[in-house]
């Protein structure tokens, strides 16, 4: 490896296995300094092991961080702010999918699961970082999913009617909708920080994908055994956004056969995600919820 980006910061959410142990793996093995924010420290402190096993120097800072709980996302925030170290590299990458799970799960506050963990609680971390973001010119990569172009917006928290991967995809695509908001805003106000979208395609050894797996037809579940990718692999899409100098709200998929695997391509983001009057109504509902879980 280069080191290209030794001694540079990088906040990875969603680390602890997967996709996402495999990103901060690569940004170690380039010499990046790590902040892991995790839900469970037990999980956190496996990943570093994993990581140090192979990377023996990688530098590693385990933060508290649970997505559908507003307060550690507000805690986590203002703590790297008032710390006022630079952050160069975050990474949106921690999700949820609650497949095969018919009961539609709520947090404290009231709100649908996926919407929470997988959109709102990015969407207010980032939020309360952008001072430091825009601060550190920082390269941002918001990691979506091939269910995203189909998310619904006409039930966000599955009010009506529920099933997990359609919440899953509504959830995905708001936050699609918010990474090219976020990207644009970037270019109009000239932060200097490029977003850039991204999605995995489909890595057989994750979780997610194993319980995708165990709800296809045999056939269906096959082919995607054949073509989907290694962890290590899905994680490309992620980093080359993050290396990206290309225009902010480019989308970076995987190149092969319905975008399940292969070496990471760049196209447009998708019209699902690009409505302006969408991210207009999505980002108003997104801010008059955040602050009412602050105000409560």
């Amino acid at each position: 490896m280069s080191g290209r980006w030794t001694g540079k910061r990088a906040l990875v959410t969603g680390a602890s296995n997967g996709v996402g142990l495999e990103i901060a793996r690569r940004l170690a093995e380039e010499g990046t300094r790590l902040i892991l924010p995790v839900r469970s420290r037990l999980r956190g402190d496996a990943a570093a092991r994993s990581i140090l096993a192979s990377v023996p120097d990688a530098e590693i800072d385990i933060r508290d961080l649970d997505l559908a709980r507003p307060e550690t996302v507000t805690a986590l925030a203002m703590a790297l702010r008032a710390e006022g170290e630079a952050v160069d590299r975050y990474v949106m990458n921690a999700g949820v999918v609650l497949l095969g799970d018919a009961e539609r799960h709520l947090t404290e506050q009231g709100l649908e699961l996926h919407f929470q963990a997988n959109f709102l609680g990015h969407y207010a971390l980032t939020q309360l970082l952008l001072p430091l973001l825009r601060r550190s010119r920082a390269r941002i990569a918001v990691q979506l999913s091939l269910a995203a172009s189909h998310g619904r917006l006409d039930d966000l928290q599955s009010e009506r009617r529920y099933h997990p991967l359609r919440a899953y995809a509504a959830s995905k695509r708001v936050l699609g909708i918010y990474a090219y908001a976020l990207a644009q805003s970037s270019i109009a106000g000239i932060w200097g920080t490029n977003v850039q979208l991204c999605h995995p395609g489909v890595a057989p050894g994750t979780g997610i994908a194993a319980d995708a797996r165990k709800r296809a037809s045999g056939a269906t579940s096959r082919l995607v055994e054949r073509l989907g990718s290694t962890p290590r692999q899905a994680a490309e899409t992620a980093l080359v956004a993050l290396e990206s100098d290309a225009v902010p709200g480019q989308y970076y998929v995987p190149s092969a056969v319905f975008e399940l695997s292969g070496a990471p391509r760049e196209r447009l983001a998708p019209k699902a995600f690009t409505n302006p009057r969408e991210a207009d109504r999505i980002l108003e509902t997104a801010e008059n919820l955040v602050d009412a879980a602050r105000c409560a």
